[in-house]
């Protein structure tokens, strides 16, 4: 009968680390161990997330799942409560408490950290100098548990009762902050030896801030919960705004593009093709079997900007200006009015493409 019990026990023990271990390993995935604390962990997703992100791995099937993965394992790890649960039951133990856990867009979660709707844009780095909570204390400004000790003046509550007497045998009693451990209920007996026991340090952090194509001028890329850190506080957001340098050969208004082409008189009057470089890189041809008047403007649909998180673009306008020659001899002037004896002047006009 002994025996039957122990194996009872023992049985129930096995399923019970099945239970908790089994289904996905979101430590794994992130490659910490299960000790890593939220700052560590938030550091990892935000390195492999980067690496991993589809934009960047095109095609890339394995790619994208992991990079889902990724989204999933920070999603639970970074919130204490979620963890908990996680740590204790499993996956499974999560999807009983939280009724099916449903995580959330993996390109929301990652926006939070680099700005941005979560795809990739034009990419730029930045050194960010914040105050973090201390690693090796974890905010107790102690070296260890153990020199963490009860206030005794207080005896933990971090408030004492005082009694003022306001006349013989009439008392007064109201409470106030200790003042030994101003509040806290807790004494530091050691300090930490990396923040003295300030509890926080000060560090530079880079922030990969992603610009996603078509955002306007003073738009924001906000950084979530990434300003300073403080012990029992949560932290506020670090906010970028998007300053439009000049362009050389664009300018923008709304989601348009402007931009001037200059031509010969020649091309002007018999017909032209020629090609430049756009803003992506891309070859636009620019072409014309007829008279183009100086000042004319092309339209060409679809090669302005992006508009921001749409797949549509706004119009590119072209103006041409046509360049005279500085000096004609008279037998060339008598040519030029033999071709054209009544010739009318014609407005400039705009003409719309379809290119």
């Amino acid at each position: 009968m002994k025996l039957t019990s122990i194996s009872f026990w023992g049985l129930l023990l096995l399923l019970s680390v099945d239970l908790i271990y089994g289904g996905t390993d979101y430590y794994s995935i992130l490659d910490v161990p299960r000790s890593a604390t939220t700052r560590e962990i938030k550091k990892k997703y935000k390195l492999l997330s980067k690496k991993y992100h589809p934009d960047k791995n095109p095609g890339d099937k394995e790619a994208e799942q992991k990079f889902v993965q990724l989204a999933q394992a920070y999603e639970v790890l970074s919130d204490d409560e979620k963890r908990s649960i996680y740590d204790k039951f499993g996956e499974e133990g999560l999807k009983h408490n939280t009724g099916g856990q449903d995580f959330h867009n993996p390109f929301d979660i990652f926006a939070q950290f680099f700005g941005g709707s979560g795809h990739f844009g034009t990419q730029i780095e930045v050194d960010v100098s914040k105050q973090v909570i201390c690693e090796q204390c974890r905010g107790t400004g102690a070296k260890s548990a153990d020199d963490l000790i009860t206030c005794s003046a207080c005896n933990g509550e971090g408030m004492k009762v005082v009694k003022q007497m306001l006349g013989p045998g009439i008392f007064q009693q109201f409470h106030s902050t200790c003042d030994k451990c101003g509040g806290k209920g807790k004494m530091i007996k050691t300090k930490c030896p990396i923040c003295e026991g300030k509890k926080v340090r000060r560090t530079t952090e880079q922030l990969n801030v992603i610009v996603d194509a078509g955002m306007v001028d003073g738009g924001d890329v906000k950084f979530e919960k990434e300003s300073d850190e403080a012990p029992d506080t949560i932290p506020g957001d670090i906010i970028f705004k998007i300053k439009t340098l000049p362009h050389p050969q664009f300018e923008r208004n709304g989601d348009d593009l402007y931009t001037k082409e200059t031509i010969s008189l020649i091309d002007a009057l018999t017909g032209f093709e020629k090609n430049f470089t756009h803003l992506d890189g891309r070859t636009v041809i620019l072409k014309s079997d007829q008279v183009t008047q100086p000042g004319f403007v092309k339209v060409i649909k679809n090669e302005g900007m992006p508009q921001h998180r749409t797949k549509s673009k706004g119009d590119l306008y072209v103006e041409y200006t046509v360049v005279f020659p500085s000096v004609i001899d008279e037998k060339t002037k008598q040519g030029l009015k033999n071709l054209f004896p009544n010739t009318d002047r014609i407005t400039p006009k705009h003409e719309h493409n379809e290119l």
